[in-house]
């Protein structure tokens, strides 16, 4: 009944689609104010439908019921609770409904917070988002219903893929859909701004902090799989260049991009054309990512199904929606006109070169995840994209970008002088430079990885503090007046600056980790003491246990440094009799300097011994670090008041004139 009740809730949020779609369209073209404010109650309907379906879902995986399709071959009985509900999204259908739920979220905040937007361009955006949501629901309704029923039940599940049976998997999807998803809303905002034909600072304005909202809930879903990989899957890597990893980081870029486009569209009132496209392009690399999980054209850990009709169907979709947003875009270029000027060297410049040099990552990445499935397609040739490739093209950009980026916030808009910005940061170039001469000469093996990560590593963290420094025109004699003059600076100036920050802590963090770790694999006896770096680890034993839904293998490792215990480290490799299934379970004694990581493998029949695999990983929760301090300096970015507060004056100017 359980099932029923959601599947019912499903189709009636449908329908409220189909109303959200017509109704609020045809209310802002004829300025009936009726029918606009019926668009924002089916936007609350359809949210709470598609609510009270997906609630339906997890009560169904909660009580084990084997009836419905999906639980039964996701779910087992002797599964943890946590791991029951992480199971409504560990797999294709229950993940399309959470993929569907969170567009209908966004629609409602539209609905609910959007009293800043003018009647007739809320209505259009609702309408929009109405249309992608319809789109998805007819998606999951005929190729992916989560409620199917399977007669006769079987009398126990299939239990979920054990990889995907981590903490980790109730925080990380949900975020990085919160993150694809939401940028949706910034296509809804720019196909509306089409249909109307005004694309002005006004409207960069209203949809800078939904792009925000949404780059900022994707960070930290791309953080956190990127963690998930590095404790779980038990390579002891942090990004692998997979393919779904690639489809998550591509609209990442772009809506880096789109944020500081929209801050000149803003500011400036030119690039509009520029920004719409990027936000159109954003989306576009979100459904893409959508098509590559669900098409079964690549192989990935991450990939939830391999039915090439669902893959036909999202394509469908991708061309429906990204190609008419491009069409209509096409046709309204002569009102996207530009009509602020700049010199070369200016704040504008220096955002438009953030921006060529984003898509231009973005491209590389792009072709480096597609050109073995165009390969095979267009030369009958298999061939293999790997890291090499990846780290070769998309390093260098990414240097680059990071060279220009403490320049832009200390420019002048319009006009300015590169000499003066220069200036400025001199005397974080000078620490900057001390940091990777020191580092250089504290090595002992004489590489240059190190040493450039630092610098550069050091040169966005210093520029970000000497831009702060700048804006508060600190005085050390006068602590006073410089302590308010900081307390006064604007929380948008705070996030930007922990902002770029935190992009040169995750920098220091791959650069140390790239450049310095160490890596020691051995067939140990239990007894053995062995050395890796400056640790000594003393393999105690071996030892078998059992779990409610798992049977496992623990090793003992006693970690030491000059004679001195640290802790004990315990990898396990697990044995999931269900999904007759083994994963590898590493055991890390995180530091704030590094990170000790200990893989066990097999036995050796030889000798009895037991292969063992040791990382030390200097600087490596740093990664982490950074992204986590660029994800929260989005937020405070997303508190600025002048975010926060309805921006009405644009709504009061238009009905001024209108009355007139």
């Amino acid at each position: 009944m359980i099932a029923e009740l959601g599947h019912f809730a499903l189709i009636l949020a449908l329908f409220a689609a189909v109303f959200q779609v017509v109704v609020p369209f045809i209310g802002a073209s004829t300025g009936w104010a009726s029918w606009m404010k019926f668009g924002q109650v089916t936007a609350s309907a359809q949210f709470i439908l598609c609510l009270a379906a997906f609630a339906s879902l997890t009560a169904s995986f909660v009580v084990s019921d084997y009836s419905v399709a999906i639980v039964a071959m996701n779910s087992h009985s002797a599964k943890p609770l946590l791991y029951k509900i992480t199971g409504v999204w560990g797999n294709h259908e229950g993940s399309m409904l959470l993929w569907v739920l969170i567009l209908t979220l966004f629609g409602a905040c539209v609905a609910w917070y959007g009293s800043n937007l003018r009647d007739e361009f809320k209505s259009r955006v609702l309408a929009v988002q109405a249309a992608i949501s319809l789109a998805f629901l007819t998606f999951i309704e005929f190729t992916s219903n989560p409620f199917k029923r399977l007669l006769p039940p079987p009398f126990e599940g299939e239990d979920l893929n054990p990889l995907l049976q981590d903490p980790g998997l109730a925080f990380h999807p949900p975020f990085l859909y919160l993150g694809y998803v939401g940028l949706s809303i910034t296509f809804s905002f720019a196909v509306a701004a089409l249909i109307e034909g005004n694309v002005s600072s006004l409207w960069a304005r209203w949809m800078r902090p939904w792009t925000l909202a949404s780059w900022i809930f994707l960070t930290i879903g791309i953080a956190g799989g990127s963690w998930w990989a590095y404790y779980e899957l038990g390579w002891g890597g942090w990004w692998f260049w997979d393919p779904v990893e690639n489809a998550s980081l591509m609209p990442w870029l772009i809506a880096t991009a789109l944020l500081h486009s929209a801050i000149v569209c803003e500011k400036r009132d030119t690039l509009k054309s520029w920004t719409v496209l990027l936000a159109i392009l954003a989306f576009t690399l979100s459904l893409t990512g959508t098509f590559l999980v669900r098409s079964g054209i690549i192989t990935s850990v991450h990939a939830f199904a391999n039915d090439p009709t669902r893959g036909i169907f999202i394509l469908a979709i991708l061309g429906v929606f990204s190609g008419g947003a491009l069409v209509l875009y096409t046709l309204r270029a002569r009102s996207l006109t530009a009509h602020g000027a700049f010199s070369f060297v200016s704040r504008e410049t220096a955002l438009i070169t953030n921006n060529i040099l984003l898509v231009v990552a973005t491209f590389v990445v792009f072709v480096g995840t597609f050109w073995p499935l165009i390969s095979e397609i267009l030369f009958d040739r298999n061939v293999s994209v790997g890291p090499p490739y990846f780290e070769r093209a998309f390093t260098p950009i990414f240097v680059l970008l990071a060279v220009i980026l403490p320049f832009g916030p200390l420019l002048s808009w319009k006009r300015a002088s590169s000499g003066k910005a220069m200036r400025k940061l001199r005397v974080a170039l000078l620490l900057s430079v001390s940091a990777g001469s020191f580092t250089w000469v504290y090595q002992t093996d004489g590489r240059m990885l190190g040493p450039l990560g630092f610098l550069l590593s050091a040169w966005l963290i210093f520029g970000a503090l000497s831009d702060l420094w700048l804006r508060a025109n600190v005085r050390i004699r006068d602590f006073r007046s410089t302590a308010r003059r900081i307390r006064s600076l604007s929380r948008a100036n705070w996030g930007r600056a922990i902002a770029h920050a935190g992009l040169g802590v995750t920098i220091l963090g791959i650069a140390a980790i790239t450049a310095w770790e160490i890596e020691d694999i051995r067939v140990a006896q239990p007894g053995e003491t062995f050395e890796v770096g400056a640790y000594q680890l003393r393999f105690e034993g071996i030892s078998q246990k059992e779990r409610a839904n798992y049977l496992f293998v623990q090793a003992e490792l006693t970690l030491m440094k000059r004679g001195n215990v640290i802790g004990l480290l315990t990898p396990e490799r697990r044995l999931y009799p269900v999904a007759r299934m083994q994963t590898t379970e590493a055991a890390i004694d995180l530091g704030f300097l590094r990170d000790v990581y200990v893989v066990i493998g097999e036995r050796q029949p030889n000798n009895g011994g037991w292969a063992i695999k040791t990382y030390v990983k200097p600087l490596a929760n740093w990664i982490w670090g950074g992204a986590l301090m660029t994800a929260f300096g989005g937020l405070l970015s997303l508190a600025d008041r002048r975010l926060r507060v309805a921006y009405r004056f644009g709504k009061r100017k238009r009905s001024a004139t209108h009355a007139i």
